[in-house]
């Protein structure tokens, strides 16, 4: 399902876009300097479950790691996220823990 989808940075709407089937899931954010604030995710009833929302913050993850930037999770999910999974700890900015 989300192997398939391709994330897609729309910049003029400032979110991360994944379309799958024809049900899109988005994390709204705000670029500031060098720092990106993920402050809304928001999945259709369809696609909620643990797997695709963790699969879907990985791709922006790892997307935000290759444009060197530093991540502010402002959203409880990516904050939820962040935190079991301490292998994203680097991107944070320096002196900020959650």
């Amino acid at each position: 399902m989300i192997e398939t989808a391709v994330l897609k940075d729309n910049e003029f709407l400032r979110q991360f876009e994944l379309k799958v089937d024809d049900n899109l899931a988005k994390v709204e954010y705000s670029l500031q300097e060098r720092k990106i604030f993920l402050t809304k995710m928001i999945v259709p009833e369809n696609l909620e479950n643990d797997d695709f929302e963790n699969e879907f913050i990985i791709q922006i993850l790892n997307h935000i790691e290759e444009r060197n930037l530093r991540v502010m999770p402002t959203s409880p999910k990516i904050v939820k996220f962040m935190r079991r999974n301490r292998q994203y700890k680097s991107l944070l900015p320096v002196g900020v823990r959650i």
